[in-house]
């Protein structure tokens, strides 16, 4: 059921990135379109509700509320215009974030007739009533620090994972559950092999019945202390052993990173 993978990019981020670089939307869709897409989706980080992490962070992360409007008719014109070639989509990737579950479905109703794709992620854990970004290494460290365990940290992040599945996020609520062993981002600086049965099962099931889409991730191949997809190792197995729905997500933050090696699946 893998055979058609590489033909659906289903998260691919933007020059509205505040991250990432200000390559073109153009130059996204052509180089979609020169390595075999047929369809794509632009999913920029949706705005963070405010109190979670600092400001300053927040802005680094997110788009800011404002700035949709000018997204929607960007996407929009590059629909249009490449209408002929190749199929895209307008979406968002939506961070979970445990105890903001009503400010997530009030966004998410607002923008209900503009969304046609999306992904759900976890970047931010809570412990003792803080938020860490489990992919920003001082936030990492700091959580280490606090937790003293590599494998506590693993089960905290799944256990988010497992809830971002099973929350009531409204009728808006993305269907695709994002880079989902993305706490494996530092696994070469601190190696764990995890194994969490039960946790790992609970998440398979939770995807069957609600009838998600995973999305299989290829930045952690990229990143220095990772060099792995995300899902990886015995997640990964299990989905498949499922048949689960996996769409490629190259997420891409610059045009050249749309291309993707699946040599390795």
């Amino acid at each position: 059921m893998y055979d058609n993978l590489s033909i659906r990019d289903g998260h691919m981020h933007t020059p509205f990135c505040p991250h990432g670089t200000k390559d073109t939307l153009e130059s996204y869709v052509e180089k979609a379109i020169k390595e075999g897409r047929r369809e794509i989706t632009f999913t920029e980080h949706f705005p963070m509700p405010e109190g979670v992490t600092t400001e300053t962070f927040r802005r680094e992360c997110t788009l800011l509320e404002e700035e949709i409007p000018a997204y929607i008719e960007a996407i929009g014109r590059v629909k249009v215009n490449y209408k002929e070639r190749i199929a895209i989509h307008l979406g968002f990737e939506v961070d979970y974030i445990e105890g903001y579950e009503n400010k997530i479905t009030d966004a998410l109703n607002q923008y209900a007739t503009t969304i046609e794709d999306g992904v759900l992620s976890v970047h931010f854990v809570k412990f003792e009533n803080q938020y860490y970004a489990i992919d920003y290494l001082p936030d990492f460290e700091t959580l280490l620090t606090k937790i003293q365990s590599l494998e506590k940290i693993y089960d905290l992040y799944f256990e988010t994972v497992l809830k971002s599945i099973e929350a009531d996020l409204g009728k808006y609520k993305p269907k695709r559950i994002g880079h989902p062993t993305l706490v494996r981002i530092f696994n070469k600086k601190y190696p764990m092999a995890y194994e969490n049965e039960c946790l790992f099962q609970a998440i398979v099931t939770a995807l069957k019945e609600k009838k998600y889409e995973i999305d299989f991730n290829m930045a952690g191949l990229k990143k220095e202390f990772c060099k792995e997809t995300y899902p990886s190792g015995r997640l990964l197995e299990l989905i498949k052993k499922e048949h689960l729905p996996l769409i490629l997500g190259s997420d891409a933050h610059c045009a050249e990173q749309v291309k993707i090696d699946l040599s390795s699946f």
